[in-house]
């Protein structure tokens, strides 16, 4: 069977190869079509070196082309997977260095906080000038995006491409959920095919409501694994989250930690809790350094050995394009589908995915102190989608003095500051503000 596939942001080496991977050992689409696009000339063409590597390698009869031209890109496709990142490294150390100025002490700074906040405000005008090209270009296209911040990504894509009167098939995505159903697993001595989960929440911040094996419950058994230190020391933070809210979340310690006021305004904790600070400009430096090896490997005549991974992006295009039904968690607008979070936020939810499209499911009601959290990040990402809808400045402050991490750690005249700087320092790449 065969689908046209187009990569937006392709030249994101290191996680495009794994997509192109997944999609290519899925039988029921080796004989799909690749439209691979990018802004950077080098990186599309590495990219289109490895896809055709993986092709070649596979024996498979895919077809693959390159274009700096998205509206070519996107003619007749039918999957649009985005990974794009807006600024690049560049953009990250700006993120990480001004705040350090003012005193502020960041993790990971893509999801929400001050250096979410930003690089939302960077993404989302790429992200809507796609919807245009996409309701002109191929309309019945599924948008499926792995660009973080995922929350602030998907609130203000929906609602801006409602504002502007575009209907753009839409879902966000992440591996968070199911990485951590492989964590809980191999903490609780079970096979992950075999663990029973019910997840839901805001995304980098859902919730484990439900954790079962063969129908009984295991967070007795998870609480009494957390007592071993060789099993704690693998995720303090997630673990002492657990022990105050009373459920597990669904991204790494690391994450969590910036989410909220309880640690990193603590030295005596970071050091406790092994708090990696700036710990994604290492990530971001470590990943230059491995596209470099895979671009000389790849130009070198080389081949990669790249295994079937557990992103959901294979498993939706299986899923429309056969008709046979899937579950997965999906970042949507939460149109009725957490009872006790507002309308205007995105959720992240079970979905159930089959040939006439994805279906997000009803989630009910969250326990009142996982809601609660979940709210204290639902209110910066609203304003700084507000910021960007209404391009008023006033807003993108409101956003960064109810971050929990910047406010526990900054004053509001420090705060005020930081963001003045910091939109100096990205001038045109976000959007005007006034």
């Amino acid at each position: 069977m065969s689908v046209k596939i187009t990569f937006i942001g392709a030249g994101s080496v290191v996680f495009s190869k794994q997509l192109l991977m997944d999609i290519l050992t899925t039988p029921e689409l080796e004989n799909s079509s690749f439209s691979l696009y990018d802004i950077h000339p080098e990186r599309l063409e590495t990219a289109k070196l490895i896809c055709k590597d993986l092709v070649q390698s596979l024996g498979n009869k895919a077809t693959v082309t390159a274009t700096l031209d998205r509206k070519e890109a996107l003619r007749d496709t039918d999957f649009v997977i985005n990974m794009i990142q807006v600024g690049m490294h560049e953009a990250t150390l700006l993120d990480f260095q001004i705040p350090a100025k003012f005193g502020l002490k960041q993790t990971i700074a893509d999801t929400t906080g001050v250096g979410g906040i930003f690089r939302g405000l960077r993404t989302l005008p790429v992200m809507l000038s796609l919807a245009e090209d996409m309701a002109e270009i191929c309309p019945e296209a599924w948008l499926l995006n792995y660009t973080n911040p995922m929350p602030i990504n998907s609130l203000g894509f929906l609602l801006g491409t409602k504002q502007r009167g575009l209907d753009v098939n839409y879902v966000g995505l992440c591996h968070s959920v199911q990485g951590t159903g492989k964590e809980l697993a191999s903490y609780l001595d079970i096979p992950y095919e075999e663990l029973e989960y019910f997840v839901a929440g805001i995304n980098h911040m859902s919730w484990f409501l439900k954790l079962k094996h063969k129908g009984k419950d295991l967070y007795p058994a998870l609480f009494k694994a957390m007592d071993d230190p060789e099993i704690y020391k693998k995720n303090k933070v997630r673990f002492e989250i657990m022990r105050h809210f009373g459920y597990f979340v669904t991204e790494s310690s690391e994450h969590m930690s910036e989410y909220t006021a309880f640690f990193i305004k603590d030295p005596k904790l970071i050091e406790e809790l092994d708090i990696p600070i700036n710990e994604y400009i290492t990530r971001s430096e470590r990943n230059l350094k491995e596209y470099d090896k895979i671009r000389d490997k790849i130009v070198g005549g080389g081949h990669l050995d790249v295994e079937h991974s557990h992103e959901y992006a294979s498993g939706i295009i299986k899923a429309i394009t056969t008709g046979k039904p899937w579950t997965f968690n999906g970042n949507f607008l939460n149109d009725g589908l957490i009872d006790n979070l507002p309308r205007d936020c995105s959720v992240e939810v079970p979905c159930l995915v089959d040939r006439s499209g994805i279906h997000p499911c009803h989630a009910g009601t969250l326990p009142p102190q996982l809601a609660a959290m979940n709210m204290t990040n639902i209110n910066v990402h609203r304003l700084a989608v507000e910021a960007f809808l209404t391009g008023k400045k006033e807003y993108l402050y409101h956003a960064v003095a109810l971050d929990p991490l910047a406010s526990s750690m900054l004053n509001l005249n420090q705060m005020r500051a930081m963001v003045d700087e910091l939109v100096e320092a990205h001038g045109d790449a976000l959007p005007k503000l006034s």
